[in-house]
């Protein structure tokens, strides 16, 4: 694979020299060229960057400068008998890093990367490159770095990773946290027995036994596990059967919140007028408080297929957390599906999601539901959940719990 790197720092792609990838590079798997952007600038001050037409803060990298680099980097190639590069931006705007993409990415001959800095590079940058060859705009994150450097780095260690020859195990790559949804499960090495200071700490006894079928089961488990506390939001993509199976299930974000706020009062007024009162949670809430709830429980959207681009419709939703300042209760609220899919099953198949998301440390499962709202309370009962005497938690409700099958 052939990889060009244009920057205005070359220097901060030294580390490519380092590990497995600078091994990568020797052994030839991997042909890396860095270009400095500076030396395709035309004034004797070498300038790459002007100040924003409009206004606003900050310097934007200028066009012509990188116009030209790109036209070499492609002429570079193509004098050895490549094909046109796939150009990856890094930037806060773009697609997320992922380990599919990182797949999809190492089946390419040819990456180019371009390092913007201060507030981006021109936009016509991105038109210019794009009549001449594929152009992706990749994120690490949902956060904002100096420059590109640090994001190149980072995606040419998870895609020249994956070419053949550069890792020296190939099977290490089959269980890693990503390869099929869920994350790794916890490794140990000798000694067996450790004696950290007055604390004896030992690795599971499991691993031990030699039986290499309970061992794979153990370490099954302590990935669903592990992916259950960290990353609940990674469950729905490798968990969801049914009717969700069909339906693109993802954690919400803020962007959602709008839409949340009127499938909740489409879902509690029947409960409102039912009980002749509308001081309800769900119905009270205001915009602002829905965004906060996103963001204090894991909360799962659950949309139809997008079509053209365009996100599907908002048809169901629920949300989960541990009950603060108590770990071994899981709560679980806001389940709700529009009214005119209710009754397949949807209810029941997110409840068992928003369950599946409680860590290890969850012995008790909790929900509430209104008093007048008996179809939720029978629907509740079947999945095993026993309603607590007396007033729910909030007024006019009524608390069901579960304990936690624990085999």
């Amino acid at each position: 694979m052939r990889l060009d790197v244009v920057t205005i720092f070359p220097d901060y792609l030294a580390p490519l020299d380092l590990s497995l990838i600078g091994k990568a590079r020797r052994d030839g798997i991997l042909d890396v060229h860095v270009h400095d952007l500076r030396t395709f600038t035309d004034d004797r001050h070498r300038t790459v960057d002007d100040s924003p037409l409009g206004g606003g803060a900050g310097m934007v990298m200028k066009p012509e400068p990188w116009a030209r680099a790109l036209e070499h980097v492609v002429d570079a190639g193509a004098s050895q008998g490549a094909p046109v590069p796939h150009l990856i931006v890094p930037g806060p705007g773009g697609v997320p890093l992922t380990q599919a993409l990182a797949h999809e990415l190492a089946q390419e001959p040819w990456l180019a990367f371009a390092c913007g800095r201060y507030e981006g590079i021109d936009e016509r940058v991105y038109e210019h490159a794009g009549e001449r060859m594929p152009v992706t705009i990749v994120s690490l994150g949902d956060y904002v770095l100096n420059g590109g450097e640090v994001a190149v780095l980072a995606i040419v260690e998870a895609v020249g990773r994956l070419l053949p020859g550069v890792v020296g195990n190939a099977e290490s790559l089959v269980e890693e946290s990503h390869e099929d949804g869920l994350l790794e499960y916890p490794v140990y090495t000798r000694p067996a027995v450790w004696a950290d200071g007055d604390v004896v700490r030992e690795v599971p006894p499991v691993l031990l036994s030699g039986n290499h079928g309970a061992i794979a089961a153990w370490r099954h488990e302590q990935r669903l596990e592990r992916t259950a506390a960290r990353r609940p939001d990674l469950l729905p993509t490798s968990a969801t059967t049914g009717a969700l199976a069909d339906l693109d299930v993802r954690v919400a974000t803020a962007a959602d919140a709008a839409e949340l706020r009127v499938l909740q009062l489409a879902c509690w007024v029947p409960e409102g007028r039912a009980s002749g009162s509308w001081t309800i949670p769900p119905l009270d809430e205001t915009l602002e408080e829905v965004t906060a709830g996103i963001g204090a429980w894991a909360t799962y959207a659950v949309r139809t297929a997008s079509e053209s681009g365009v996100p599907g419709r908002l048809v169901a939703s629920v949300r989960g957390r541990v009950r603060p300042g108590d770990p071994s209760v899981w709560e679980t609220g806001r389940l709700m599906v529009v009214p005119d899919l209710q009754g397949r099953g949807l209810g029941r198949e997110l409840l068992a999601l928003a369950e599946a998301a409680a860590p290890a440390s969850v012995t008790t499962f909790w929900i509430n539901t209104g008093v007048v709202s008996t179809a939720n309370q029978r629907r509740y009962r079947r999945a095993g959940y026993r309603q607590l005497p007396g007033e729910g938690s909030f007024p006019g409700t009524v608390d069901l719990l579960k304990r936690r099958r624990t085999s």
